[in-house]
């Protein structure tokens, strides 16, 4: 639920003092006496961020970039692991966008390097550099300087020019989970950027921007002749109209028309008003392949996949009726593709064989109850030229993030870092749930209390994860609000994958349409109860959580239900009706509500717990980030007015500067210490 909001201007008046000064249910510095929750921050803080991993076409090697506090180190080594070397542009540079070239001699990069000055505040400069691997203790040699956000580098296939996604003049990207700019000016209309496919000269030179300044654009790729662009984009601002974007193919130079190949809009079939998402040239150039299906958010990409003609013509659905997510993928030639896919709440890498009307599985590689991905899309894979090589970062509830590389074959590649070996979960074991419900299988992931005793009754909150277009797959946590922290205080915690969900096909998906906080909490509700007739879980002891749609699940669900006894809503929605003229992204809501809020106000009414809030008894924390472009604020406020109209026991936590995924690390150990708190006092995990 990607989008900007205008916060109405009594609420903007209204200061983060004030609204913490309004919560006398947790006490403003949220200490604890628990030095358990105090071990548990530290624990989480000290996993080692790894954002990217990529291998080099021949196989041989395998970059990745690794966090230091804040920066991020660029590191090489043999695709076994060995011969570790640092590369960067500098000793305070942030380096990202890592890219091979084609003949595995260079490696390309995007460094941010800050410098400072006597006197005055830092500076930044930033650059594309490349490096060249044949050559021992070979430096950086800077390309060309940057002057606004870059991101999404690629070689052309011929190795002569580098394309990336640029937003030149400003650093402000296209992204509603990042704080918003202060809303202030002519709404819509002022600070609007836009994000272009640009190129430059793999010997260095200018840079030039290729695609229209009438559109923005948010995935790409090269064709095999390094002629030609595939792209999807839409009309500015970039934020909102993700949703309603086009596929377009364009000659690969400035000032060439461009065509759109596809419009959801207007084509028949099962795409019709629909999203798309990691476009793909097929290996003979005649088709471009990509994910389309209904998605919530950009970047959390799921559904079928198509084909078009790149010399136009209708798309065709090659996976219809599939039981599976299709995430992402790469062709292998151009009768096979390799494919990572959600399935029963898995990471499935499977190869599927191709034809003109069908792309079916041929072979599973291996399947994984984790989290991959090479760090350029969702669940993505860095491939070798042959497609026999393949690097990710995985992660799961036992096991920290680290690279992955080897062979592609029916075993997950081994481990090559060892950065967070020594670190062990203070959680309990995960396994997973499933169970059927009106007519539906579905999928759920379940966590012990930690030092779990079967002799004794155990309390369980359930965790509602955000989208609704997504899926819990098990990773490891990372500081800040999450489930597995609740584990280890002592709860069961169970997180569904309820209708709506990815990983078990396109009708799954969409099964919530137009019902949000109906089926989806009847299939909660029946995974609780086949939780609870194998596990001692007391019944009498249920919480409820989640963020972004897991926030709309808690608020919506407490009016629906008195089987919870305390709830944490985390940058929720509590009327549907009000957040549609809160937002300027309201594109993604008509394919989720059929219509907007001006020609059928029912159908968001019924899905909006003010209307029924005098059913509330549950004692619910509520928390949102000043600045939060997904969520926003003013549905907070308005859902803990009303409870605190109904005397239900409630607090409303406001973090300053914060937008929809908090970045300030005391802010992130604040949002989970409270939450920790407050199940403690009113669903504590010891009777």
């Amino acid at each position: 639920m990607s989008r900007i909001v205008r916060l109405l201007p009594a609420l903007l008046a209204l200061s983060v003092g004030q609204a913490l000064a309004a919560t006398p249910d947790v006490p403003a510095e949220s200490a604890s006496s628990d030095p358990r929750i105090t071990t548990l921050l530290a624990d989480l803080g000290k996993s080692q961020r790894i954002e990217a991993a990529e291998i080099s076409p021949d196989g041989r090697m395998v970059a990745w970039l690794r966090r230091h506090d804040r920066h991020a180190q660029l590191e090489l080594a043999s695709v076994n692991g060995s011969g570790v070397q640092q590369i960067g542009a500098g000793a305070d540079c942030n380096s990202s966008a890592i890219a091979w070239s084609p003949d595995t001699r260079q490696l390309a990069f995007i460094a941010d390097c800050t410098s400072k000055p006597a006197k005055g505040p830092a500076v930044h400069d930033k650059g594309i550099y490349v490096v060249d691997i044949s050559k021992a203790s070979s430096a950086p040699r800077r390309l060309a300087a940057l002057h606004g956000y870059a991101h999404a580098l690629n070689w052309s296939p011929d190795g002569k020019k580098l394309a990336f996604l640029y937003v030149e003049g400003s650093e402000r990207r296209a992204s509603a989970t990042a704080a918003t700019d202060p809303l202030v000016g002519e709404i819509g209309v002022d600070n609007i950027v836009e994000q272009r496919i640009a190129t430059l000269p793999a010997a260095g030179g200018s840079i030039e921007q290729v695609t229209p300044d009438t559109l923005h654009v948010y995935e790409y790729a090269w064709s095999p002749d390094a002629k030609r662009l595939a792209y999807t984009a839409a009309p500015p601002p970039g934020d909102n109209n993700w949703w309603i974007s086009k596929l377009y193919i364009q000659n690969a130079l400035p000032g060439t028309a461009n065509t759109a190949l596809v419009d959801p809009a207007t084509v028949k079939g099962s795409l019709h008003g629909l999203q798309m998402a990691v476009p793909r040239f097929s290996p003979d150039g005649r088709q471009v392949a990509f994910i389309g299906g209904l998605m919530s958010d950009q970047g959390a990409t799921g559904g079928d996949i198509y084909s078009v003609s790149t010399s136009g013509g209708e798309p065709v659905d090659l996976t219809p009726g599939t039981h599976v997510t299709p995430a992402w993928f790469s062709w292998l030639d151009d009768r096979r593709m390799v494919v990572s896919q959600i399935g029963n709440g898995q990471s499935e890498v499977v190869e599927y064989g191709v034809s003109a009307q069908s792309a079916k599985p041929t072979r599973t590689y291996f399947t994984v109850p984790a989290t991959i991905g090479s760090g350029d899309l969702e669940m993505s894979l860095s491939l070798s030229r042959d497609g026999k090589q393949v690097a990710f970062v995985q992660s799961d509830f036992a096991h920290a993030p680290e690279v992955h590389a080897g062979a592609l074959d029916a075993q997950v590649p081994a481990a090559i870092t060892t950065f967070n070996a020594s670190l062990q979960p203070s959680w309990g074991k995960a396994e997973s749930v499933e169970w059927d419900h009106e007519g539906l299988h579905v999928q759920g992931w379940l966590l012990y209390p930690a030092q779990y005793d079967p002799s004794k009754s155990y309390p369980m909150i359930v965790a509602v994860h955000g989208g609704p277009s997504s899926a819990v797959i098990p990773r490891w946590p990372g500081v800040g609000f999450g489930a597995a922290p609740l584990s280890a205080m002592g709860y069961f915690v169970f997180m569904p994958n309820p209708r709506g969900s990815f990983g078990q096909g396109q009708a799954f998906t969409q099964a919530n349409r137009k019902d949000f906080g109906y089926g989806d909490l009847r299939d909660i509700l029946a995974g609780v109860d086949a939780i609870e007739k194998r596990l001692p879980v007391d019944d009498k002891r249920l919480g409820l959580t989640g963020w972004s749609y897991g926030g709309f699940m808690t608020m919506f669900s407490v009016t629906q239900t008195q089987r919870f006894r305390a709830a944490v809503a985390g940058a929720g929605i509590s009327n549907w009706q009000s957040y549609y003229g809160q937002n300027l992204i309201d594109q993604w809501m008509t394919p989720f509500f059929g219509a907007s809020v001006y020609d059928d106000p029912q159908v968001y009414a019924k899905s909006s717990a003010i209307n029924y809030i005098k059913q509330v008894k549950t004692p619910t924390l509520v928390v949102v980030g000043e600045r939060d472009a997904e969520c926003p604020a003013p549905q907070s406020f308005e859902f803990w007015h009303a409870l605190r109209a109904q005397n239900v026991p409630t607090s409303l936590v406001v973090y300053p500067g914060e937008g929809h995924g908090f970045v300030n690390p005391q802010n992130q150990r604040d949002v989970l210490q409270r939450a920790l708190n407050w199940f403690g006092k009113y669903l504590p995990p010891t009777n």
